[in-house]
């Protein structure tokens, strides 16, 4: 075990909230206000980790508090001679099915090479077919028309390996697609190069805690959002409005800018699913 100080694990809480609070107050005062943001919003809206519960800090298992108490912390916490720990055996009790799952589904997806070559086409199959009033973010215009955004789908074709991407796409866009993907088939398909799957790291870091330290939790959602600006920015949507200039993958060049960002977040990713792994 590890004992913090009294000051030392408060200055580390407060510094993680003032981080998360970056984050977590413009999706508040947009949520308080009514508006929507398409990019900023995502990450608080798919993902079921409310922001009270990002914002929250926990020191991770193995660490003591020293002058802390249980009641300040939780029911998943226990006092100790030293101070106050989190309870690792319960949760881990409670949970081990889904730890071993995430285990496997981060061991398998490392030790896979990086696929590039999807250039972001599952947006475009989750508005194939699609009339502006029927698309996911109907209050931003497509940049291409709908028929100019099918053949892009028809011509480029789709290589979604993501269940949760896939799941999406439209009804006349999953037979284009060269994969199947099932949440059975989770752990045979994922691979480190894809975006979904990258920024995935954060609901698996979240639902790893109180287990991993808070700090932890924060770096995959800080890459998290970062990959959800690659995201839309090569989507079909026109969001230059917003302040986000197209990565144009209808194109050679684009397709290549595509691909050098998605790589850079793979290297990026692998770091955290290593530290992921080290904490369970």
């Amino acid at each position: 075990m590890t004992v913090l100080a009294l000051d030392a694990w408060r200055a580390r809480r407060l510094a993680h909230e003032r981080r998360v609070d970056g984050w977590v107050e413009p999706h508040l005062r947009r949520r308080r206000a009514g508006e929507r943001h398409p990019v900023e919003d995502f990450l608080f809206t798919y993902y079921s980790h409310r922001p009270a519960q990002l914002r929250r800090w926990h020191p991770g298992a193995g660490v003591v508090l020293a002058g802390a108490s249980v009641q300040e912390l939780g029911r998943d916490y226990r006092a100790e001679p030293a101070g106050v720990t989190v309870d690792a055996e319960v949760v881990r009790g409670h949970r081990a099915t889904s730890i071993d799952w995430i285990r496997t589904l981060l061991t398998r997806t490392a030790g896979r090479p990086a696929q590039l070559g999807c250039f972001g086409m599952h947006e475009w199959a989750m508005v194939y077919r699609q009339t502006q009033d029927e698309v996911r973010h109907d209050a931003w215009p497509l940049r291409l028309s709908p028929a100019q955004t099918a053949a892009v789908v028809e011509e480029r074709g789709v290589r979604c390996s993501h269940f949760d991407a896939y799941r999406f796409f439209t009804a006349p866009a999953r037979p284009l697609n060269v994969l199947t993907p099932t949440r059975e088939r989770q752990h045979e398909l994922e691979q480190p190069g894809c975006l979904h799957a990258n920024m995935d790291l954060y609901k698996w870091a979240y639902k790893l805690s109180p287990l991993v330290p808070s700090e932890l939790v924060a770096d995959c959602f800080a890459l998290a959002r970062d990959i959800r600006t690659l995201d839309m920015r090569a989507s079909p949507y026109d969001l230059e409005a917003l302040g986000y200039p197209p990565v144009r993958i209808e194109t050679a060049p684009g397709r290549a800018e595509y691909a050098a960002a998605q790589r850079d977040f793979a290297d990026r990713a692998a770091p955290l699913r290593e530290r992921l792994l080290a904490s369970i």
